[in-house]
């Protein structure tokens, strides 16, 4: 997908022939790599994302070929940078489903990937083996945890594939029946414009070994707040009632229901009540010279790109 990555990097302004690209796979040894490539900084971004993962694909590709791409660093004396996700920073949430924040690698790991389904647990389990990888090899690294990610703050440009895309699409096709779980629920948030300046800053500022940022924009509204700024965009209705989030994961165990209502029981987990701590972060931004854009605007122009497009695939 080079050509078409470089004239999407062109398209916004970019230099596209300065984007290289060297052919690997997570999943195979060496990440399939045909050379060693040269850098002093190396970001993990990889990862299989779906819905109903099988464990064994899961940890093959985000278990293992993560901790493939912490021995590629060593190898080349590279300081890395490791893409999460923020339920990492949820500790509440890790000993729930069995895991002990402290002791993460003694988990019933099995019992983990029962719970919240191999997606989110691979990459919960991926992210404690590489950090103890990392430090026995002596890799200089960071994590940057990003919540749920949400259009880019101007154009509300936002990947086919992201999950916020999913909930727009049902909300504009009018499937959104009720909001799940009440309201003091929310889904944390952060633009992808945002993100994306927050890891390029990592290439221009030094940073220690155990450096941990959670991309998340403490401004993200409750879940009625969030669907009520996607409807504003997609131009449509949505219910303002609530369903209780137990209620939802029963209904979506009956044989059909996800398919019916559009909806993975999986992607309940990641809409929480917890409150979570960005002073790292904000303080990071600052020396940075990084701006927050504004959550909600950028929630708007997400509803109306999401909505758009789906009009032009339908």
């Amino acid at each position: 997908q080079l050509q078409a990555l470089q004239a999407q990097c062109a398209a916004r302004g970019g230099e596209a022939s300065r984007l290289q690209a060297l052919v690997g796979d997570l999943s195979r040894p060496g990440l399939g790599l045909a050379s060693t490539p040269a850098a002093d900084l190396v970001y993990h971004l990889g990862a299989r994302f779906a819905w109903g993962l099988n464990r064994a694909e899961a940890q093959q590709v985000n278990v293992e070929g993560g901790l493939q791409v912490v021995r590629l660093a060593s190898a080349i004396g590279a300081r890395l940078v490791m893409v999460g996700g923020f339920m990492l920073e949820n500790r509440v949430h890790q000993r729930q489903i069995g895991i002990d924040p402290d002791h993460p690698l003694d988990s019933p790991w099995a019992r983990v990937y029962d719970r919240v389904g191999a997606y989110e647990a691979s990459k919960l389990e991926a992210h404690y083996r590489a950090v103890a990888l990392a430090n026995e090899l002596g890799v200089t690294w960071a994590a940057v945890h990003p919540a749920t990610l949400c259009g880019h703050s101007e154009t509300g440009e936002l990947a086919a594939a992201q999950p916020l895309q999913a909930l727009i699409t049902n909300l504009a096709a009018g499937r959104l029946k009720a909001i799940p779980g009440s309201p003091a629920h929310w889904l944390p948030l952060v633009s992808v414009d945002f993100l994306a300046a927050l890891l390029a800053a990592l290439a221009q500022h030094p940073f220690h070994t155990g450096t941990s940022l959670l991309a998340l924009d403490e401004h993200s509204p409750d879940l009625a707040g969030m669907v009520a700024g996607l409807a504003e965009g997609a131009g449509c209705a949505f219910a303002s009632r609530y369903v209780p989030l137990p209620l939802l994961k029963g209904l979506l165990c009956l044989p059909g229901a996800e398919a019916v209502l559009q909806t993975r029981r999986e992607s309940l987990a990641f809409i929480r009540r917890e409150r979570y701590d960005t002073a790292a972060t904000r303080q990071f931004a600052e020396a940075a010279g990084l701006i927050w854009p504004d959550i909600r605007q950028a929630i708007v122009r997400s509803g109306r790109y999401g909505s758009t497009a789906m009009h032009r695939t339908a």
